[in-house]
């Protein structure tokens, strides 16, 4: 039985957890496949690139797997695990611009793709192929201008304006004020905006 205070919110995840806690592998898989594409989703938009996306996520859920006995749940789980996720993605994007530093011609610049070859994923929802070409054009700039932000604001605005946390949870992912994440937003959409800006060829 739970002792103390109860949460005030309703955790989906909350009779999984359980059963997780207890040893039931079925419960943590049945976990993954609810969680395991928003997860992607965020990893790719703060890495950039599909690939170190999907190792990321698979490193966060073993992470997850590992410390899920020491949840306390003052939280909801999805929030305990994006934070995990959070944090493998901005160590990994750490170690990947200091790749690139050192290796001007790398490969890990992924959204210049003269041959059509892309290792985005988008959405699939494409009511035809040229709206389908010109969307996921647009999605390469949007993505190439958040690959340029800094950390930082890469984090918030993902988690805002990408994924739709509140600002409450992206508090606790980040481990920062609340106000400290819309100040950072703020500069964020601003930074995003002129970077935009100069790729579309708007003054």
């Amino acid at each position: 039985m739970i002792t103390g205070k109860k949460p005030t919110y309703l955790d989906e995840d909350g009779e999984l957890v359980s059963s997780c806690k207890e040893g039931d592998l079925g419960a943590f898989e049945a976990l993954v496949r609810r969680h395991q594409k928003k997860m992607f989703n965020i990893a790719y938009r703060m890495l950039g690139d599909s690939d170190e996306a999907a190792n990321i996520v698979q490193e966060a859920f073993l992470s997850a797997y590992r410390g899920i006995k020491a949840f306390e749940e003052k939280a909801r789980f999805s929030t305990w695990l994006y934070t995990i996720l959070v944090n493998h993605s901005r160590n990994r994007l750490k170690r990947l611009r200091t790749q690139r530093f050192f290796e001007p011609f790398s490969l890990d610049d992924p959204l210049h793709s003269e041959s059509g070859e892309s290792k985005i994923e988008p959405v699939s929802d494409q009511p035809s192929a040229l709206e389908g070409l010109e969307k996921r054009e647009i999605q390469e700039k949007v993505q190439q201008c958040i690959s340029q932000l800094d950390s930082e604001f890469q984090e918030v605005i993902v988690l805002r304006d990408m994924q739709g946390f509140s600002y409450e949870e992206i508090s606790h992912m980040l481990g920062i004020p609340e106000g400290t994440v819309k100040s950072r937003l703020f500069r964020a959409r601003e930074s995003l905006k002129d970077t935009l800006k100069k790729v579309m060829g708007v003054l």
